[in-house]
């Protein structure tokens, strides 16, 4: 039980400082990143708030990458889905990230925001417990190309659905460049000095997880019930 419970807790870690790290990246006011692009394009178009764009947009790509790349779905699917565009409202809602005016801090936040999303995924991911929907995508397509950079990977989703962003009417900047073609360096980098192999993480489905901490809990139960 232990150890699933430092597996879950290195997961709601993780999805915390995800969230986090892309408020810095829309916070940083010079430009979106790719999937904040393409979620603020989505609330526009359908008035609908950033996090809600976040939490649909998730739910389509996962029922893609399940359905057609066979990848599991897992606690950290799930929560992933959820949880990261909730955390974001609550942040939002809170107002303690400023935006900045300048733009010599904004490229800071950027990048900053771009560093801790990367470190946020290298914590969820390495728990074993399942992808979010878009690093599903990333970690899929990893898979069936293996000889293509995992970082080239993900800059290559990150350029298509800034496009899309784009023309939703979602504001590009600068900073929307060096996201693009930074997020893929800065995750290569990130993993290699974690000696980190995202291809190689094997991962429990969601009935898998919720069998074993039954299993836990019934012999905890039969523990008590002997004393």
């Amino acid at each position: 039980m232990d150890g699933h419970l430092k597996r879950i807790s290195k997961l709601l870690f993780g999805l915390i400082l995800y969230a986090f790290g892309l408020v810095l990246n829309i916070h940083a006011n010079i430009g979106l990143a790719p999937w904040d692009t393409f979620n603020v394009g989505i609330s526009q178009v359908t008035s609908i708030s950033i996090g809600n764009a976040s939490i649909i947009v998730g739910i389509i790509i996962l029922i893609i990458v399940v359905a057609l790349l066979k990848e599991k779905i897992g606690l950290g699917t799930i929560l992933n889905t959820i949880l990261i565009g909730i955390i974001m409202d609550i942040m939002e809602t809170l107002n303690f990230i400023p935006y900045m005016n300048n733009f010599f801090f904004g490229i800071l936040m950027l990048l900053s925001g771009q560093i801790i999303v990367c470190l946020a995924t290298y914590f969820y991911i390495s728990s074993g417990l399942g992808c979010g929907p878009r690093d599903s995508l990333m970690v899929a397509l990893g898979k069936k190309f293996p000889s293509i950079p995992i970082g080239a990977i993900r800059g290559t989703i990150e350029g298509i659905v800034l496009i899309i962003g784009y023309i939703l009417g979602a504001k590009v900047g600068l900073g929307t460049v060096i996201a693009v073609f930074g997020i893929g360096f800065i995750m290569q980098t990130t993993f290699k000095l974690l000696h980190f192999d995202i291809r190689a993480v094997v991962h429990e489905s969601i009935f898998e997880t919720t069998a074993i901490l039954k299993n836990i809990l019934l012999k905890k139960q039969e523990k008590a019930m002997n004393k």
